[in-house]
């Protein structure tokens, strides 16, 4: 390496959760690139397929993925790979998430039960993770340990408060992840 050059390291991130969640609204508000999105318009084919209850007024879904990056230090840029979260593309989840070092479970405790197929996915593979509640209008009616009994969450998994919408609150998000992997490195010597 040059003088002056530094070593960057590319990180991948999963950005996984319920439908609805607010997945692909983290990726668009902390991406410094234009995010790749993979939405279409809900149509009737999704009725009785799609559980709207909660987010009737959603009128878009991912149907592959998102993509975005953002650069959290000089060493570090993260990629991030946003899951849809209908169960009829879980089976694209085990090829996003291969070569993660981490992931979000993006909550939405209007729909808490929409989180355990995340929280489980990623609980079953050993993949660290933080659980980012995404407090929708501001506001969120459940406590940390509320929401930490009824996700099964360890001790262990970081809980954090956010606003997906919001680019700074998504950050801070990806940064308490990233902090999470690497403390679960090994020690060397």
């Amino acid at each position: 390496m040059k003088d002056g050059q530094v070593n960057r390291r590319s990180v991948k991130i999963v950005v996984a959760g319920g439908f609805g969640a607010g997945k692909t609204t983290l990726v668009r508000s902390v991406s410094e690139i234009a995010p790749l999105t993979t939405e279409e318009v809900l149509t009737q084919a999704s009725v009785g397929v799609d559980d709207l209850s909660g987010v009737e007024e959603k009128t878009r879904t991912t149907v592959a993925l998102d993509f975005g990056r953002i650069t959290i230090s000089p060493q570090i840029v993260l990629y991030l790979f946003g899951t849809p979260g209908q169960e009829r593309f879980w089976f694209m989840w085990d090829e996003l998430t291969h070569g993660a070092v981490g992931a979000v479970v993006v909550v939405d405790t209007r729909r808490l039960e929409a989180s355990f197929p995340a929280v489980d996915y990623f609980e079953q593979r050993g993949l660290p993770f933080v659980a980012a509640i995404n407090k929708f209008f501001g506001q969120c009616p459940y406590g940390e340990e509320e929401i930490r009994k009824a996700l099964e969450l360890g001790d262990g998994v970081p809980l954090v408060w956010c606003d997906a919408r919001d680019r700074s609150s998504s950050k801070m998000v990806l940064v308490t992840l990233v902090r999470h992997a690497m403390s679960r490195l090994p020690v060397p010597g």
